[in-house]
């Protein structure tokens, strides 16, 4: 009998040790983000802070080579949030186009959208480069890889019929990507990014630039072959010398949340989304489009909505 006991107190008390644990790893939730130069970066360290604010749980940011990386991070338990374009999230759910052969795991979901991103191609304004063809046989940065950029610089490259055979590709982060596009030693840059990404403005001023248009049949090519483009605009005085619109194609970027936070938690993360909407659009300087973001083909996390329920907005609708 007193065997038993023991055992029976040992359990209890390793039982005990694993709820505590649980309970510690439980305060702090990691956010995924892309790298230093992007508007992701700076929107988790804003978020963030608000959810300090809060007195909520913890948020903690965590940079990522980018959209995949986080999307793997996050289905493998590391992440328990991330913010990921919504073209990329589509794909790990439904295990297609980049994730076709991978073993992510869709227990995820969406919180909201939260703005639109624009496909940047950068060039210097002395280049001489004017059109997307033009690339062939220059050195391009296609962003870093198993990140959004990088999948949205191949495809549109695609669309103008060139190819790693013809662009000399090289996988660079955002911040080394304009090191070397200033200095010369790439001759272009891609970039997926809320417009007024502060890397391009940077790079605006210190060497000038030109955005080369995405447009005609490219274009269209590439928002009938994938759902989750819209057509874009980068508009003129986005950046400085920018004196006319660039049409281009663009992408969401979304909230994702693990299936495995309760509904109480991602119920309070979007209510601090949402209360924190104005400071949040004046650090990063661009519109967010706060809505449930059903339509990407990922479900609504209960929590969030629960939250949309509770302030009267419908599946789908936009509530900026």
């Amino acid at each position: 009998m007193k065997k038993k006991k023991r055992i029976a107190l040992a359990l209890a008390a390793a039982l005990m040790m694993v709820l505590l644990l649980a309970a510690c790893g439980d305060k702090t939730i990691r956010l995924g983000v892309a790298g230093i130069g992007g508007v992701y970066q700076v929107f988790g360290e804003d978020y963030a802070a608000l959810q300090a604010q809060n007195g909520g749980r913890k948020l903690e940011v965590r940079e990522t080579a980018g959209s995949a990386a986080s999307l793997r991070l996050l289905s493998s338990g590391y992440l328990q949030m991330a913010v990921v374009q919504a073209d990329m999230a589509q794909d790990a759910y439904n295990q297609t186009g980049a994730f076709a052969e991978s073993e992510v795991e869709n227990n995820f979901s969406t919180m909201a959208v939260l703005y639109q991103e624009e496909c940047h191609i950068v060039v210097r304004a002395d280049s001489g480069i004017n059109t997307v063809e033009e690339l062939q046989g220059k050195t391009v940065s296609i962003g870093e890889e198993e990140s959004g950029t990088e999948q949205n610089a191949k495809q549109i490259l695609a669309a103008y019929g060139l190819d790693e055979k013809l662009v000399k590709e090289v996988n660079l982060n955002y911040t080394d990507a304009a090191k070397q596009l200033q200095s010369g030693e790439i001759d272009a840059l891609f970039c997926t990014s809320g417009v007024k990404t502060e890397m391009i403005e940077e790079l605006a001023n210190s060497c000038g630039i030109a955005l080369l248009p995405v447009d005609g049949s490219a274009a269209a090519r590439l928002l009938a072959a994938y759902p989750a483009y819209s057509q874009g605009v980068i508009p003129a005085g986005s950046y400085n010398g920018q004196d006319q619109d660039v049409p281009t194609i663009g992408v969401k970027a979304v909230l994702l949340a693990s299936d495995e936070l309760s509904e109480n938690t991602v119920k309070a993360l979007t209510k601090t989304l949402y209360d924190g909407v104005d400071t949040l659009q004046t650090e990063l300087g661009l519109p967010l489009e706060l809505g449930p973001a059903d339509k990407i083909g990922v479900p609504v996390h209960a929590g969030a909505a629960a939250y949309y329920q509770e302030n009267g907005m419908a599946a789908g609708e936009d509530a900026a």
